[in-house]
């Protein structure tokens, strides 16, 4: 598990980067700025695929993707003199707390569907740790 999180935090990383490069394009860096970014954001998802063997994809996809809109936010911040106004600091602090829910609530282990590939289909749930009966 600790391999597969070491690969989410390098996509996390390739992706920030690669993002954090289409700044750069917009300010007249030429065609190697698009070269640059495509390599970044191919090398991203390619260690997305590495995590998701051990992450389920959903988790992994939210982790990537909101610690991905944090980062990309402060490299903006720091190095493009963005500026944020107060309903998109809440908006990220909502994804923010969406992360930590969504990373709390991972079942760690085997995927729910070796764990629940032995059950009859109406006790199979899609997740472990929380269950919604009627």
């Amino acid at each position: 598990m600790l391999v597969a999180r070491l690969f989410l935090l390098l996509a996390i990383v390739a992706e920030v980067a690669g993002t954090s490069t289409m700044s750069l394009i917009g300010q007249g860096h030429g065609w190697w700025g698009y070269i640059v970014m495509y390599v970044l954001i191919a090398i991203s998802y390619y260690f997305l695929a590495f995590a998701a063997k051990k992450i389920s994809i959903g988790v992994a996809y939210a982790v990537w993707e909101g610690l991905g809109i944090s980062l990309i936010t402060v490299v903006s911040i720091i190095a493009f003199d963005a500026n944020l106004n107060h309903q998109e600091l809440f908006g990220l602090m909502l994804a923010v707390v969406g992360i930590v829910c969504v990373t709390l609530g991972e079942s760690h282990g085997q995927p729910n569907a070796k764990k629940n590939a032995d059950k009859p289909a109406k006790e199979r749930s899609f997740s472990t740790s929380t269950r919604c009966e009627s």
